[in-house]
């Protein structure tokens, strides 16, 4: 066999857990599983016990299948009782007739230009003035006032009104921020005034994570003290903290654009530096300490928690945690358990306790970058031998400097190629998965990341000790009053850290600069794409193992398919011809698609802002991979014929499509003009009457963003009963329609 299936028994037992979760998101609603899987305990239960009576390889593997399907149906059913939303006390089941409910924030708050963002968990809501239990959780928003303190984790709130369902994405490729929250157990989201909730309490849901994220604000005050630019201190809290409200979108976008975002979370970079600084520091100075294999791994678990704790146990970091807390105990217990195992052990684990982490991205990443490395980082490493190769070169002829240089030049080299190795071995696997989720690929990551890290390495070694010797120089400080010089000492450390960040900062901004064009943007993948991708790599990796054709002729298949397919995608999306109307907050924008072509058009003469363009039209254009996209602000210089009239109404006629853009009062007086779509803006005041005298009770009625919930209310129950139909793009999401529909 190509796969020694029998050392890794954990890979195939969380392979089956993972496709019997990923089963339940593509399938559920499903009946109630529990019974099925007690059934299939049982059975396997009986098998086990008929194979152990009669040994041979087919009641053996019997019973391994059956266990595989055991734990298949365990993936379905604790998928199943981890989802909220089935629940009968569900928030959801209330609809609009809760009054009030009382919550708990329970998560981080993110800070925003105007506004803070948190979750709460909802406990109870009053419905007909009785109150019941209640179970659920809603993605708040509230304003960001000086005068209302942000909220706090353990907050317990009386909120009045109901909230909303989450939205389904309103344009055309849009991310998914519905499907998103779900994953976490949210299905509402409510932006909540001022005077709309009040604190009536404080209970944590966990005092461990309440007193880690006080732990992990106190520190950040010292990074704020001690580092004197903004910029820096913000790189600072999110390098060595994972606290990234402060970092600006220009550095988020120049890391992006490096591929180098992952050093700005706190995840399995910063855990692993830590566990190779105190794995090599108890080997320096203890490693001939009787029972050192055992007790070191006693204070390499309790460093690492440690840390997990002071940075605020967020996800990220509780993944890295658990990953390297089994890789600890798996060497101090002296079980050579290949590594894939080990790590197996771990996404079981982890999966088990939540099990909608198989959705989550960083998750994903973390576990297939290190699975990656682990297999390939050597593999590739072993194409150059730069040792013996200086070797051969330095002979005992030559003089003693040039011994040393040869000798200290293949160090330097080995390191630069090992480092090259594993930053090549983490981009096989994390591929597909960056073209999925972020559409670009960075060809720059190599330059990048081969100098980033070791500089972003010694940053949280120097950021680390900072904290340590301010920790000290305080407790210090407490005993001895009088040693008030002492902060010279962190000063000193953190005028080092930041010369550090500040370098740190300006490569990554100048490897963008140096390199535009190495950032390969607007790729769209669809998910089966990205499928077909893995199978490649995988097939490919496999041919280069076990060196058979037939493997490479699979992985050429599987190529053509996948080229196949995006071929067929363009040709269906070159004949298609789209008019579209955006929902974008408090604008008036439409498309003119055809094909890979557009035009872009802000009816309301306004510049669209680059948070408007990114994440409310950039996704559709990147989904249709848009080739020649046009923005126009008006109808001035666009290739769609319009014509504006006296009274402030425009007619454009696209593809035989008729449109009329209507913001002002209309007259009975003027000359009908039969349309297929008519766009309300701004608040248009008309009525049924009048919309059907000029434009004809054929057309389909639109309001735009631009027009208030309380007007669209009033209109659209009007035109319904004079029997048009109508379209809210606020709550519907954009208009789409074809010319020749």
């Amino acid at each position: 066999m190509l796969i020694p299936w029998a050392s890794y028994p954990f890979v195939r037992l969380v392979l089956a857990l993972m496709a019997g979760i990923m089963a339940h998101l593509y399938l559920s609603p499903l009946p109630e599983l529990l019974p099925a899987l007690l059934g299939l305990v049982l059975l396997y239960g009986g098998v086990q016990l008929w194979a152990s009576r009669r040994p041979g390889p087919g009641a053996t593997d019997a019973a391994g299948l059956l266990a595989l399907l055991t734990v298949f149906g365990a993936g379905l059913a604790l998928t199943q009782h981890a989802t909220e939303s089935r629940l009968p006390n569900h928030l959801g089941r209330f609809g609009q007739e809760v009054e009030f409910y009382q919550a708990v924030v329970n998560d981080y708050t993110v800070s925003r230009p105007a506004t803070y963002a948190t979750t709460v968990r909802v406990s109870a809501v009053r419905v007909r003035g009785r109150w019941m239990e209640a179970i659920g959780g809603i993605r708040v928003s509230i304003p960001r006032d000086p005068a209302l303190a942000p909220p706090r984790y353990g907050d317990v709130w009386l909120v009045r009104g109901a909230p909303a369902p989450a939205k389904a994405p309103l344009n055309p490729g849009e991310f998914d921020y519905r499907r998103y929250l779900s994953y976490h157990q949210i299905y509402h989201q409510q932006f909540i005034h001022p005077d709309q909730y009040r604190r009536i309490g404080f209970r944590p849901p966990s005092l461990a994570v309440a007193v880690s994220m006080r732990a992990a604000r106190q520190l950040e005050g010292v990074f704020r003290r001690y580092v004197r630019q903004k910029r820096e201190y913000a790189l600072a809290s999110a390098l060595v903290l994972g606290i990234k409200d402060e970092v600006d979108p220009e550095t988020k976008q120049a890391y992006a654009n490096t591929g180098t975002t992952h050093i700005m979370a706190v995840s399995g970079l910063q855990v692993g530096l830590l566990f190779t600084l105190i794995t090599a520091l108890l080997r320096r100075l203890f490693g001939r300490v009787p029972g050192f294999r055992y007790w070191s791994a006693g204070v390499g678990l309790a460093v690492i928690w440690t840390y997990a704790f002071l940075t605020g146990l967020s996800p990220s970091v509780l993944r890295a945690a658990v990953m390297f807390s089994f890789i600890i105990v798996a060497r101090a217990t002296g079980r050579h358990s290949p590594m894939y195992n080990t790590l197996a052990v771990a996404a079981f684990v982890l999966l088990c306790y939540d099990p909608y982490l198989v959705a989550d991205v960083g998750f994903q990443l973390s576990f297939l970058a290190v699975l990656s490395i682990v297999y390939l980082q050597p593999r590739i490493a072993s194409w150059l031998h730069i040792t013996e190769w200086a070797a051969a070169r330095s002979g005992p002829w030559q003089p003693q400097y040039v011994r040393w240089s040869w000798q200290q030049g293949s160090r330097v080299l080995n390191w630069i190629w090992q480092a090259t190795a594993l930053s090549l071995a983490a981009q096989v696997a994390t591929f597909p998965l960056g073209l999925f989720y972020f559409h670009q690929f960075p060809l720059s990551f190599l330059f990048s990341n081969l100098v980033a890290v070791p500089i972003s390495s010694g940053a949280v070694y120097v950021g680390l000790g900072l904290l340590v010797v301010k920790g000290v120089v305080g407790l210090l400080g407490l005993v001895l009053p009088a040693a008030s010089w002492l902060d010279y000492l962190p000063q000193a450390v953190a005028w080092l850290f930041e010369q550090l960040i500040w370098l740190f900062n300006e490569y990554i901004f100048w490897i963008g600069r140096t390199m535009p064009g190495a950032l390969i943007k607007d790729i769209h993948v669809t998910a089966p794409q990205a499928w077909l991708l893995f199978g490649i790599i995988l097939l490919l990796l496999t041919f280069l193992a076990a060196r058979h054709l037939a493997w490479l002729g699979a992985a050429c298949t599987l190529l053509g398919l996948l080229m196949g397919s995006r071929v067929w995608a363009a040709r269906q999306l070159t004949a298609d011809e789209q008019f579209v109307v955006y929902s974008i907050p408090r604008r008036s924008v439409c498309g003119f698609w055809q094909g890979a072509r557009a035009d872009i058009v802000m009816v309301d003469s306004l510049p669209l802002s680059e948070t408007e363009r990114t994440y409310r039209v950039l996704p559709g254009i990147i989904q249709r991979e848009g080739r020649q996209v046009d923005y126009r602000a008006g109808w001035w210089g666009t290739p769609v014929p319009a014509l504006r009239t006296q009274d402030g109404i425009v007619l454009a006629v696209w593809r035989g499509l008729r449109v009329a853009f209507v913001s002002a009062r209309l007259s009975l007086a003027r000359q009908p003009s039969p349309v297929d779509v008519i766009v309300l803006r701004r608040n248009a005041r008309v009525t049924p009457a009048e919309v059907a005298g000029v434009f004809g009770k054929k057309a389909s009625v639109v309001f735009d963003s631009s027009c208030r919930s309380w007007y669209v209310h009033r209109q659209d129950s009007l035109l319904q009963a004079a029997g048009f139909q109508t379209h809210d793009v606020t709550m519907a999401g954009a208009y789409i329609v074809r010319p020749n529909d």
